[in-house]
This record gives structure tokens, sequence and C-alpha cells, in this order.
């Protein structure tokens, strides 16, 4: 179903071609937007008073997008976050909503070519196997969902984060610092964490930030966003921008009047707290955290609540600046992160890779015209669906290559006849490299390599070594029992089958008879 079809009438869509948002409208220079340099001072909180319209609102057919992209972040996080949960209240919340591998790069390449890493080729953050360099290297740049919103009409940005690997003073051949296609406007960093000292390439330009408040990174990309949604907006041309935070990533670095937030705040005692899961193939001898983990746990995930309050104020902020341009009813806002986090679940120290819903279900949230408020979708979505989506609400056909398809029939409340019944997890290849900025220290925290089958009801998963495992999420949603020892031998060859023609596919249409064959 194309985004066209959600009731929206043609009276208006003509009125927005006469203001200069037609399809064939080309991308403006880069011009506009902070200037190279320029400092943006820290970001003031924003109570927004936007509401995404119900569906069947007037708007245009052409929306402008707003993707907010997070880094580790944990669904137990988002109840800290009131600007996000007034987005769920404007809009749609995937509860299945599921990475293609917990880590931060070859999820990220998976979202900008919407294909699982076994088509990417990005299975780590670094080396010969993942990383900007290798993304580079085969050329995925070429084709992304921004160079297909950019050959749209589009005027594009991305700030903050980008791929593993990528630095701001990188040439790549060429005489200026290095900007992929597709982009208008570019504020990226490269091993930013810390969220100070740090350089951005902005537009070509490598610009230097020290440590002073007003140099808090996340701070800083919200007044460059906000400036860049304010003067494209004036424009009257359809834009699409990608903020991309270093939060939550390790350090957790909050900004500094975020610092002495919530006192005496704990990580989660859930079910799954200092508890290896029954039967684990790989878990059966955790030992239990110890009395300093637990205390650092403690401190981590009460730094990691501060460092996303920076994140939450910028998501109002930049829904207070789409009022502002007169934009906001043409404009969806989306919020989602590249992976989650486990903190002491399972006895493992701080982390991810691995295949519990800790790591791979992360939050999703879209809000706009057209789309259904207050709601929350259980349909089996993936970041591989992000960029036909895009493509969609641009009024292009679906990209060729990409795995995944549009979610816009499920953004209207009217839940389609047939949707696929799970999607894939595959992480190989562990980042065991102390360069690696997810690097694990503990090596007992790091999975086997593994290809897994989550669906809306149960995840298997087969490790390299031929062990699986089993987890029932309608009666153990904690994923504390692996049960696989008590399916048949058919059920397992099914299951098995399943993994296999996940894993192995390539294109929409196949990727999705394989997500159908088993349920």
């Amino acid at each position: 179903m194309s985004f066209r079809t959600l009731g929206y009438t043609a009276a208006v869509a003509t009125m927005l071609v006469m203001a200069g948002c037609s399809a064939g409208s080309t991308p403006p220079g880069t011009a506009a937007a902070a200037k190279p340099g320029t400092h943006t001072s820290s970001a003031p909180a924003v109570e927004t008073t936007v509401s995404a319209p119900p569906a069947g609102s007037t708007a245009s057919t052409r929306p402008n997008i707003v993707l907010v992209l997070v880094d580790d972040l944990s669904m137990n996080l988002v109840q800290y976050m009131p600007q996000v949960r007034k987005l769920q209240q404007d809009g749609t919340s995937f509860s299945n909503y599921t990475v293609t591998d917990s880590l931060c790069c070859p999820s990220r390449a998976s979202l900008l070519k919407g294909q699982f890493p076994h088509n990417t080729g990005i299975v780590k953050n670094h080396g010969s196997d993942g990383g900007f360099l290798l993304f580079h290297s085969r050329d995925q740049e070429r084709s992304t969902f921004a160079t297909d919103l950019q050959g749209a009409g589009y005027r594009t940005a991305f700030l903050g984060k980008y791929l593993n690997e990528y630095q701001p003073g990188i040439r790549m051949g060429g005489t200026k610092p290095y900007v992929p296609p597709g982009w208008d406007q570019w504020f990226v960093g490269g091993n930013a964490y810390d969220n100070f000292d740090y350089k951005l390439n902005e537009n070509g330009r490598v610009v230097t930030y020290g440590s002073k408040p007003k140099d808090y990174l996340t701070d800083v990309l919200a007044g460059k966003a906000a400036d860049f949604i304010s003067t494209t907006a004036s424009s009257g041309k359809p834009f699409m921008i990608e903020v991309s935070t270093y939060a939550p990533h390790h350090p957790y670095t909050p900004a500094p009047r975020d610092a002495n937030l919530f006192p005496g705040l704990r990580a989660p005692r859930t079910a799954a707290w200092d508890r290896a899961p029954e039967n684990s193939t790989w878990l059966a001898t955790k030992p239990r955290l110890t009395k300093a983990q637990k205390q650092r746990l403690d401190q981590e995930f009460r730094l990691r609540v501060q460092s996303v309050q920076s994140v939450d104020r910028m998501i109002g902020r930049l829904r207070s600046t789409l009022a502002k341009a007169g934009v906001a009813d043409r404009t969806m806002v989306i919020f989602t992160s590249d992976n989650g986090y486990h903190m002491g679940e399972y006895s493992l120290p701080s982390g991810k890779q691995t295949a519990f819903d800790t790591d791979v279900n992360v939050p999703l949230v879209v809000a706009g015209p057209g789309v259904s408020a207050t709601r929350n979708a259980s349909e089996v979505v993936a970041n591989i669906d992000l960029r036909p989506t895009f493509a969609d609400w641009a009024g292009l056909p679906a990209p060729p290559e990409a795995d995944g398809r549009s979610i816009t029939p499920l953004l209207s409340g009217d839940s389609p006849a047939q949707w696929r019944h799970g999607t894939l997890i595959e992480h190989h290849d562990p980042a065991t490299d102390p360069k690696d900025p997810d690097f694990e220290r503990d090596s007992a925290n790091i999975p086997p390599s593994y290809d897994a089958l989550r669906t809306g009801t149960f995840t298997f998963i087969e490790y390299v070594d031929g062990t699986v495992e089993y987890f029932d999420r309608t009666t153990d949603p904690e994923m504390i029992k692996n049960v696989a020892g008590t399916l048949s031998e058919e059920r397992l060859a099914e299951l098995r089958s399943a993994v296999r023609g996940m894993a192995t596919c390539v294109g929409a249409d196949a990727c999705w008879s394989a997500s159908r064959t088993v349920s």
C-alpha cells in the first residue's frame, strides 16, 4: 500500500506541488543549516504540545522525515524519557521491532541498505569483515535510503555517529574530508563517545569542540538539526534528517546539567537479573555477579538514564521546531536504537551481542500524518524495513536490493491480512578486538556466532557449533528457560530449515517467503 492511499486529499497535494514540493524538485545546495565552525549552545528543555494527526488527516503525500537513532538504548530506558513517551501517545509503537544484529555497525548498515548483514557483508564494527572502510570499499554508499530520497528531491542531512571506523578527517582519496553520497548536509563525528573534546566533519571541514557545557555533543546536534529543519521548511522543500546520537553508549556521559539526577537509582532487578538461563548452551557455568559488579552496574545504569535526558530534550526541541516551522502535520518522526543492551540480566556484565530481547528488541516509535495514535503494533518488523518505508513515503518503488518491506500498511491501524511470521538475527565473528569500542573485556560475556529466528512468540537460536536454544516468550518473557530439549525432532528440523532459509535469503520476495515458513 502506498503512503498516498492513507486518505490525503488531492487538493492539498496540488497546493504543495505549487509550493515547490513536486517529485522532480532539485535538491538544494548545502549553504543552509548551521555554519561550519559555529558552536551551538546547549538546548533548553522544551515541552512540546505537538500531537500527530489521526489517520486520514490531510497532509502532503510526500512527508518530511525526521529519524532519531540512538546508540545502545534498551527498552528499560524509555520510562525515563517523557518526550519519547509523548511520541508514543501521538503515534504507533512496535513491540516486536528487532535489529538484525546487536552490534552497532552491522545494524546501522542494515538500516542504511535495508539488507540483512549476510547481504551487506558487514558483520563487525571494523576490520576485514565490518566497519566503514569495508562498507565504502564495497561501494555500499552508492545506494542507501539517503541516495533514494535525495534522488526524489528531498534535502537530506546526517548528524552524529555514522559507521564505526569513520573519522571526520578521513579523505578516501579526495582532497577534502569525505562526505558520502546522498547527503546535502553532513555533521558527523568519529570516536566521540565521551560527548566532549571531539571533532566533526561539517560539510567537508573538520571542526574541533572542547569540554565546556555548550560543547556537549547531543546538544550541539540538537541545535544543528533544529537549524536544518527551520531553514529547509522555509524553502518549501521536503526533507529527511537523521540525528544519530552517541548517547547512551559507554562511557554513558551525561550532560553536565543532568549529572546529579536520579540519586540512588539502580539497575532493574528483573526475573533475569543475576540468573543464567536454565539449560543454556553457552551460559550454563556462568558465575553469579559479584558485589563489585552489581555496584558498577547500578552506577552505569544511572549514568545511562542521565545521558538520555539530553536525547529526550532534543526530541522535544525538534518537534517544537517542526510545529513553529508549520510542517509538523506533514512530517514523520521516528525514534529507535541501533541495538539494545543488557545490564546484569543472565548474570552478564553490561554489554550486547546476544539474541536475548534485552539486546535485539528495541523501541520503534513512529508519529506523523496518517499514523494511529496511542497504538501498540505487535507485527514483527525489523530495521531492514525502514529503507523501503522511506521510499514508500517518498512515492518511490521499493529499492530492488532491499530485504525488507514498507511498514506503511501497519501505521494506519488496519493490520494487513498477511505479514511476516518472524525475522532473522545474525551475529558472527563477535567483537573480541580491544580496538573495538564494543569490545567485551569479560570473555564469558561474548556469545558464540549464531543465527536466530525471532517471531512474535518465540526465539530460536542456532549457534555455530550446532547447539540450539528455544525460548517460549509467551510463558517465559524474560527468556530464562531454554526448552529446546522438549521439542520434537520434526519441530527442530523445521526450525533449523527456517533459520537457514532466512540466513541465505536475498531480496524482499525471497526474505518475505522465508519469514513465513514457520510460526
